[in-house]
């Protein structure tokens, strides 16, 4: 390694771990924040607290590591064309590319190492995660009383204490009503005692002293008891206080807690699902059009429709009285086949809504495997094009730390937020349009990607050769067209 490219690396490692840092704190205050109301109230060890922000922190990182290369790569060429380093080393022959070299090799690096981040630790860690706070959202939260207050936090007790001490759980003036018995009703009162849990927060213990108990069967009100104690203990089953700890197969895993590999062979399954449900639809519909135009079904000519209702005139005679019967008999025969073709018709009408609700929701089946495969396919493509975003940020701010001269802080933090808006802007949208079907997810979790590219191009290449005029080349190439 030369001299100038160690000497443009130590200007990029500072900012770029200060830039990585300073996101990761801000989605980390964000992520406290949201889950606050899971984590307070519930006496949770410190070290168990630390143990979800450290499964949380990967997917920050993730997020932040694209900012602090652009940031560091900002500085460092802000810095040094502020000292004019930069027309320096343009004087001594060499161009931007030549001093971009060492930071467009370390952006390489962290795309790889990214990428085997977001396919190997960052699965697992979500998944881990999404288990502790399940189990931390399930454990109900510590018991406290307050001075003069009822509480009915815990199943079957309802209890009031004149005073507590929050320090040691000593009561005094203590009321307890117990509903903990379905045949009888008891009141407990007590001049002192004390209310804790056992160790494994398994079992209530209430320590009572000095009172006495009311006891009343409900079926029977003249059975009432009156018992005077010095000392009380009562000893109740309790769940839900302490964190019981899941299994991590547990819960079922999401796109974002699986690798590559895995999503594949989902995303596989969906299709071949999908391709399962268009084939029912299309033997449902073959069935019916078989059964529409194969079976046979009974018709009435035109011709054969006789008037029962004719009136005969003249003597009744032997011919009239035949012919009458033949009208009779062909009028019955007319109503049976009429009954026929109509019994006929309705079973067709059945059948075809019947194939009509079938086919919906075979339909809506196919639509969600095919948007489930989907929503995969856009985890995939964000694990790619993700750590391709690192090198891409190299191409823009080297040249923006060369033309702004952005030395500061304030400078420097300014464009690379901006930049980084646009690149989430497109990311976050092209994700959420691509869930729901309506653009590729190829084009959709790349599109961020490829603007940026486009921009850092043109501004790497602006700057690399400043006697370089995208307007007089266009014109050119007008010219000769």
């Amino acid at each position: 390694m030369k001299i100038i490219d160690r000497y443009t690396l130590r200007f990029l490692f500072g900012p770029f771990i200060f830039g990585t840092l300073l996101v990761v704190f801000l989605f980390l205050m964000q992520f406290l924040m949201q889950k606050l109301d899971d984590l307070v109230g519930k006496g949770l060890d410190n070290v168990l607290i630390l143990q979800l922000i450290g499964l949380n922190l990967p997917w920050m990182i993730v997020l932040a590591i694209p900012m602090g290369t652009l940031f560091g790569s900002l500085m460092a060429f802000g810095n040094m064309s502020s000292h004019h380093e930069v027309t320096v080393v343009k004087a001594s022959g060499s161009g931007l590319i030549r001093m971009m070299r060492p930071i467009i090799a370390f952006g390489i690096i962290l795309m790889f190492g990214l990428y085997w981040f977001n396919n190997v630790v960052l699965p697992e860690s979500n998944h881990q995660a999404k288990t502790l706070l399940n189990d931390i959202k399930r454990k109900k939260p510590t018991f406290l009383m307050e001075s003069g207050k009822f509480s009915s936090d815990l199943d079957g007790f309802t209890i009031l204490s004149r005073k507590v001490d929050s320090t040691s759980g000593a009561l005094n003036n203590v009321t307890i009503y117990d509903k903990t018995n379905v045949r009888s009703s008891n009141i407990i009162s007590a001049d002192s005692g004390y209310i804790k849990f056992s160790s494994d927060y398994s079992k209530l213990i209430i320590e009572l002293f000095d009172g006495e108990i009311h006891q009343m069967e409900f079926n029977n009100a003249r059975e009432y008891k009156l018992i005077n104690f010095k000392q009380h203990t009562i000893y109740q089953d309790v769940t839900g206080f302490s964190l019981e700890r899941s299994e991590e197969d547990v819960f079922q895993r999401g796109n974002r807690e699986m690798g590559i590999a895995d999503m594949e062979v989902v995303q596989k399954e969906l299709f071949l699902a999908a391709g399962e449900r268009r084939k029912a639809i299309n033997k449902y519909v073959n069935n019916h059009l078989d059964y529409l135009f194969n079976k046979k079904v009974d018709t009435i000519p035109e011709n054969s429709i006789i008037n029962a209702g004719d009136q005969i005139s003249g003597n009744l005679d032997v011919n009239t009285l035949l012919q009458r019967r033949v009208i009779e008999t062909k009028s019955n025969e007319l109503s049976e086949k009429n009954a026929k073709k109509i019994r006929t018709f309705n079973i067709l009408d059945n059948k075809l809504n019947h194939l009509i609700n079938i086919t919906k929701n075979e339909i809506e089946r196919e639509k969600s495997n095919i948007l489930k495969a989907g929503e995969f396919e856009v985890e995939i493509q964000k694990k790619y094009s993700i750590p391709v975003a690192c090198l891409l940020f190299v191409f823009v701010g080297c040249p923006l730390g060369v033309l702004t001269k952005g030395g500061n802080f304030g400078m420097s933090a300014a464009i690379s937020l901006g930049f980084y808006i646009l690149y989430w802007i497109f990311l976050l949208g092209g994700e959420k349009l691509a869930d729901r079907g309506l653009i590729m997810p190829e084009i959709s979790m790349w599109l961020g990607n490829i603007v940026i590219g486009i921009i850092g191009i043109f501004l790497t290449l602006r700057v690399s050769n400043e006697s370089l005029n995208f307007l007089n080349l266009f014109k050119a190439f007008r010219s000769k067209k």
